[in-house]
């Protein structure tokens, strides 16, 4: 059987961490907790862009095509 995917995507999950910290911290730019959760959110990001990119060059001339007509 396949894993259950959260409701959540692990992205937005970061992003509202981050929001979050960011209005209770009174330092902007945050301590090593908040940077830390930002390089998560960096490379979750990553990941994602680099699937894509994946998916996009496996597909050859059906991806050029797909992605042309969306």
């Amino acid at each position: 059987m396949a894993k259950k995917r959260a409701q959540e995507s692990d992205e937005l999950k970061l992003k509202k961490k981050i929001a979050a910290k960011v209005t209770d911290h009174s330092n902007p730019e945050g301590g090593a907790a908040l940077r830390s959760l930002k390089k998560r959110l960096k490379r979750e990001q990553r990941k994602r862009r680099a699937l894509v990119q994946r998916k996009k060059r496996a597909a050859g001339s059906k991806g050029a095509a797909a992605s042309a007509s969306a």
